[in-house]
């Protein structure tokens, strides 16, 4: 995996422009709606650009960009990721990660078998599942301690102990 891949993570994306005079309604997907307070600095294309205002309006957030003053120029936008420089990440507490460090790590188990690769994680209500997609095709893998036995960012390698009945 490229660095660079990882250097702008999405925090949210562009649905349509929002009024004549530049606003933009945005879909949110971080875990941190705060990123869309006035004055933060979000990049869209790679561009740095600063939110002026910012209001919620039924679980999206319509935002009003320095460099955006025209339906037009907000028409041109729509579609676009809305991202952070990875030196904006917050710190998680020991043992959290974000999904896009889990995105593509390998699991194994703790027999040294190479289930696959995560594709996708499931957000539930519990806990989240991996999904693993290897020569047995998708496997969904519970993020619990009793089956994730270690993460390891550096090697990109997770190691699970399946339970009963998690791989039949």
């Amino acid at each position: 995996m490229e660095s660079s891949e990882l250097e702008f993570i999405a925090i949210g994306q562009i649905l349509a422009p929002w009024g004549v005079k530049g606003k933009l309604k945005v879909k949110v997907v971080t875990d941190f709606p705060q990123r869309f307070a006035p004055s933060s600095k979000i990049y869209i294309n790679r561009q740095p650009m600063t939110i002026d205002s910012a209001e919620w309006h039924k679980g999206k957030v319509i935002i009003k960009l320095n460099q955006i003053d025209t339906i037009e120029a907000a028409q041109r936008l729509r579609g676009q990721p809305i991202e952070i420089h990875h030196r904006q990440l917050y710190p998680l507490p020991e043992g959290q990660y974000y999904h896009f460090q889990l995105i593509g790590l390998e699991v194994w188990t703790t027999q040294g078998e190479l289930l696959g690769n995560i594709t996708e994680i499931l957000t539930a209500e519990g806990n989240d599942n991996y999904v693993v997609s290897g020569d047995k095709g998708e496997i969904l893998i519970p993020a619990i301690e009793d089956v994730v036995k270690s993460i390891d960012l550096d090697s990109r390698r997770i190691t699970i102990e399946p339970i009963k009945g998690l791989l039949a």
